[in-house]
């Protein structure tokens, strides 16, 4: 019983977390740890984890839950032709290579200064899609090329990697950007957050191997129930938030994802600051 009172009320918040992050994931491309990380690290907390490790063991376990979120979206999406496989390919690697530089970087800048550069850029992405929002080109045909545009897919994976994020927070801007319509963006960017998730959980599976700190069920810095709470609820969830993207239209999609940037982004600068 005292096991009960103990883990329950953790599980049931894992669960909602969960069910939120997906339809997040579906809704706005986002892999739902924007979510998940600050959830996972108060809920450790109420478990006495130390504070030293409690941050990483919530951003490895918000990508391996990303890992399936992405599946289950990015599948989503693909089922009503949203996915930009073009994009996907031709991003892919360098999304790949920042993720795996940001997941080493990450353990080597204080946290305060990745919720500063977090903050910062993701209030003018949201400003962005709130002011201009639903006014972008048609597509382009070809994506531009040369080392500038290069650095952007690096960048994304590099920042989302650091912070635990499937990187919809910043590919779908981004995409908007370039002249990719909302859906399309979205439905893109949950591809982008598979390559995102994999080596940076990964990384973190290996950096906690064997650490005496951890809490019990841990896999590395990657807590399994958490997982197995987290998961199920994400991928239950995602299809829900795409068929709710699929009914709305550009604008009222870019607004959405504008408050949620900007929602976001107050939070992580008040940490900062």
């Amino acid at each position: 019983m005292d096991l009960v009172t103990e883990w329950g009320p953790l599980v049931l918040a894992m669960l909602a977390t969960g069910v939120f992050a997906g339809l997040m994931a579906g809704l706005l491309g986002v892999g739902g740890g924007i979510v998940i990380v600050p959830v996972l690290d108060a809920a450790l907390g109420t478990l006495a984890v130390d504070p030293a490790i409690r941050m990483h063991v919530a951003v490895a376990t918000s990508l391996a839950t990303i890992i399936l979120t992405s599946l289950s979206s990015a599948r989503a999406h693909h089922q009503r032709g949203s996915v930009d496989f073009i994009v996907a390919r031709s991003w892919g690697g360098y999304i790949l290579v920042g993720a795996v530089f940001g997941a080493w970087l990450a353990s080597r800048l204080h946290s305060n200064v990745l919720a500063l550069i977090f903050g910062s850029v993701a209030v003018l992405l949201g400003l962005r899609m709130l002011l201009f929002g639903g006014r972008n080109p048609e597509p382009a045909r070809e994506i531009p090329t040369g080392l500038g545009i290069r650095l952007i897919p690096l960048g994304i994976g590099g920042l989302s990697s650091m912070m635990g994020i499937g990187g919809g927070t910043f590919s779908v801007p981004v995409l908007s950007l370039l002249g990719h319509t909302i859906h399309r963006a979205v439905g893109t960017s949950a591809v982008f957050g598979l390559l995102i998730s994999v080596p940076g959980a990964a990384a973190f599976v290996v950096t906690g191997w064997g650490d005496p700190r951890l809490p019990a069920a841990s896999l590395g810095f990657v807590n399994l129930l958490g997982l197995a709470c987290i998961a199920p609820a994400t991928i239950l969830a995602a299809p829900w938030g795409a068929r709710i993207a699929h009914r709305l239209n550009a604008r009222q999609l870019n607004l959405a994802f504008g408050f949620f940037l900007l929602l976001v982004s107050g939070r992580m600068l008040l940490r900062a600051l």
